[in-house]
């Protein structure tokens, strides 16, 4: 899931201060997980906006905001609400406010959200962030541990030689990413396999962005 974050409301304001109008989109998966953009969010947006004299014109939680069609669909019965809005606040990630960039041209969008990275929730609102988005996976060799994202460093093949009692060395909260790795490797059984294995140099032409991508099968004729 994507994590996200509120943006600080002064900077927010500071966006919107030519706009007496607006209307509020939130999403149902990430951004309400993260509590920044669900239904309470977007009452408390919306009672907040009005307490600065701003009109909020509607506000729906779409069910994913980032899928552009299914968010089109599901905006139709809010068209006058839309179309007299003289700005859209998105509550989601990135993705979903470039959604209301995509479907309504002709009108200013700002996010109230900073978009942090792709993780796991380990329990409500907690959040770690474990994968790169990097192209070309290598948990497969790794024991499901991705060096990428859990080492600050990168390393692939690892450990640095700053981890200290099995503790990074950039960050020593936390466990070096290269001895979690050996560790599950050794309870698998799978020790001889990681210490025969080197890992290549990274391809980075997998993650140059933008990136797309057609999922759709072909019709076979």
């Amino acid at each position: 899931m994507i994590i996200t974050r509120k943006r600080d409301f002064q900077e927010l304001m500071e966006n919107i201060k030519n706009y007496k109008s607006l209307f509020l989109l939130g999403c149902s998966e990430c951004a309400a997980l993260c509590g920044t953009g669900g239904e309470q969010q977007l009452q408390e947006m919306k009672e907040t906006l009005e307490a600065q004299g701003k009109k909020v014109t509607g506000m729906f939680v779409a069910k994913t905001g980032c899928q552009v069609l299914g968010t089109k669909v599901e905006l139709k019965p809010f068209k006058e609400a839309l179309e007299s809005a003289a700005c859209i606040l998105v509550m989601s990630c990135g993705a979903g406010t470039q959604t209301m960039v995509e479907l309504y041209e002709d009108k200013p969008v700002y996010s109230t959200n900073d978009s942090l990275f792709l993780g796991n929730m380990t329990r409500l609102q907690f959040f770690d962030e474990r994968c790169s988005l990097c192209g070309k996976c290598i948990l497969d060799k790794t024991g499901g541990i991705c060096p990428i994202t859990a080492c600050p460093k990168g390393i692939l093949n690892g450990p640095c030689g700053g981890c200290k009692d099995g503790m990074c060395e950039v960050n020593p909260d936390i466990k070096c990413a290269w001895i979690r790795i050996y560790e599950r490797m050794k309870k698998l059984d799978r020790l001889q396999e990681f210490c025969e294995t080197t890992l290549e140099a990274k391809d980075w032409s997998e993650s140059v962005k933008p990136r797309t991508l057609v999922a759709r099968e072909e019709k076979k004729k």
